[in-house]
């Protein structure tokens, strides 16, 4: 059913942004002493030192309990208690613990469930490239499970260009010989370099959740309520003729993962007067897969930043 766009805005670089103002908390020098740790004591010692820091976390981020508190009881449909704070801050510790193993492809460590691998299969075999949109949402490392099961599989990340940078110093400091290609948005050559993957073949990851200055963002509805999306992932895909899967790494505590695939879109078989119906269906779609994220696995949300533009503290029932 095709309908018809709502109203979008370009939203300012303070608002937008807020995410990327924000200190890093998995930091360089942190994650280095936590894989020097971790490899050397092992995952069930390293995960001891996981409480400190998420409690830590908890208590001296105000702003980060203040987004938690808007989300949680949307997600869990029911006012959210301490204990599913500090669920949602471990899980966020945990899934950068387990990014140090991982990387290192100790995939024996974990109980990984793979939904829509057959998605993945066909799309492999059709030796045509996609786009895989992701979120802030669960372990993005994680995937690359998927690769033991894929022969063939070429992936490529696109992200912003801090992020790339970040990205590439982990992975050099960790596993070099496990790093993709990583795409920095922004830069001029991004869009061809993105078409040129997809030419060849390759998955091109994208985490399509949040977006950097003046961007235009059009109004969804995320779990009851309208949450401002980045436009740009969707146009690109529109102009490149791409298909889009939504990809999502769910943690469900201790050692255990899903790795989920469902297909969003497919802008190949839409017409250029159909695109713009075409891109805000496909934004529906992610958001609701997103949701189905959020409710089957509420913990797994790290967007630590006020999302919703209708969040008002004094109607949100206190955490208990």
């Amino acid at each position: 059913m095709s309908v018809r766009p709502t109203s979008e805005r370009a939203v300012s670089a303070p608002a937008n942004a807020e995410w990327a103002r924000q200190p890093e908390r998995s930091n360089m020098a942190m994650l280095r002493l936590m894989a020097w740790l971790s490899l050397r004591l092992g995952r069930p010692a390293g995960r001891v030192v996981l409480h400190l820091i998420a409690a830590y976390f908890f208590l001296f981020a105000p702003a980060a309990r203040r987004a938690s508190r808007a989300y949680l009881p949307r997600a869990l449909g029911r006012p959210a208690r301490i204990g599913d704070g500090y669920r949602q801050v471990f899980s966020f510790a945990a899934t950068i613990h387990d990014r140090i193993y991982l990387l290192k492809d100790r995939f024996d460590l974990f109980d990984i469930r793979i939904e829509g691998e057959e998605l993945i299969r066909n799309q492999i075999a059709s030796g045509e490239g996609a786009l895989l949109f992701g979120a802030h949402v669960g372990s993005f490392e994680v995937i690359r499970a998927v690769g033991r099961t894929q022969p063939g599989l070429k992936v490529a990340l696109a992200m912003y260009e801090d992020n790339a940078r970040r990205i590439n110093a982990l992975l050099a400091a960790l596993n070099p010989s496990a790093s993709p290609e990583v795409i920095a948005l922004g830069k001029l050559d991004a869009m061809l370099r993105i078409h040129a993957r997809l030419e060849d073949g390759a998955l091109v990851g994208v985490l399509a959740d949040r977006s950097l200055g003046d961007e235009v963002r059009r109004p969804v509805k995320l779990l009851d309520s309208d949450a401002e999306l980045p436009l740009g992932p969707f146009r690109m895909a529109a102009m490149l003729g791409a298909r889009i899967i939504f990809m999502a790494g769910l943690y469900h505590g201790d050692n255990r993962y899903t790795i989920r695939f469902e297909p969003i879109a497919d802008f190949s078989q839409v017409g250029r007067h159909d695109r713009e119906n075409a891109i805000h269906n496909a934004m529906l779609s992610y958001a609701e897969a997103l949701e189905r994220c959020c409710r089957d696995a509420p913990s797994n949300w790290f967007n630590f930043f006020d999302f919703w533009n209708d969040f008002d503290p004094a109607k949100i029932p206190p955490s208990r």
